[in-house]
């Protein structure tokens, strides 16, 4: 995949978020008639793109109903020794920074706290956050394969 695209509503915002989770801007351009960027970083490219007039976009995490776009998700397993302290850290760094800057990014929003989940035949800690706009991030971590 060369790049998720991301719709925000405030481009200074969302890049302020994203670069809290270690992504860094490596081009900025327009599309149309509105600003953008491609962002790198946890073994990924998102492309932001700043929307006018923008409406809120559904509750993809709490609405069991809604279709379409669920979230993006992050392998943490090479990254982080375990995801409740890395998400202990990740809200410092989110307190300060929004301490010091009160226009700008927000305080971190946790949809889900670190818990582990077996998918297939895996073991892994799972925790999702809110980004800037509200739409649901993923990090999850390898931990141990079941036996069959």
């Amino acid at each position: 995949m060369h790049h998720a695209s991301i719709r925000t509503a405030n481009i200074h915002r969302a890049i302020a978020f994203y670069e809290q989770l270690g992504f860094t801007v490596v081009e900025r351009f327009t599309t149309g008639y509105t600003l953008a960027c491609w962002m790198e970083g946890l073994n990924g490219r998102i492309e932001l793109i700043q929307i006018p007039e923008p409406k809120p976009a559904p509750d993809a995490f709490a609405d069991e109903r809604y279709v379409g776009y669920y979230h993006l998700s992050f392998d943490l397993t090479e990254i982080a020794s375990d995801l409740p302290s890395w998400l202990s850290s990740l809200r410092e760094r989110f307190a300060v920074t929004s301490q010091n800057h009160p226009d700008g990014l927000l305080p971190l929003t946790v949809l889900l706290e670190p818990t582990q989940q077996q998918i297939g035949n895996r073991i892994y800690e799972v925790t999702f956050i809110a980004d800037a706009d509200g739409l649901p991030l993923e990090f999850l971590r390898a931990m141990t394969k079941v036996s069959p």
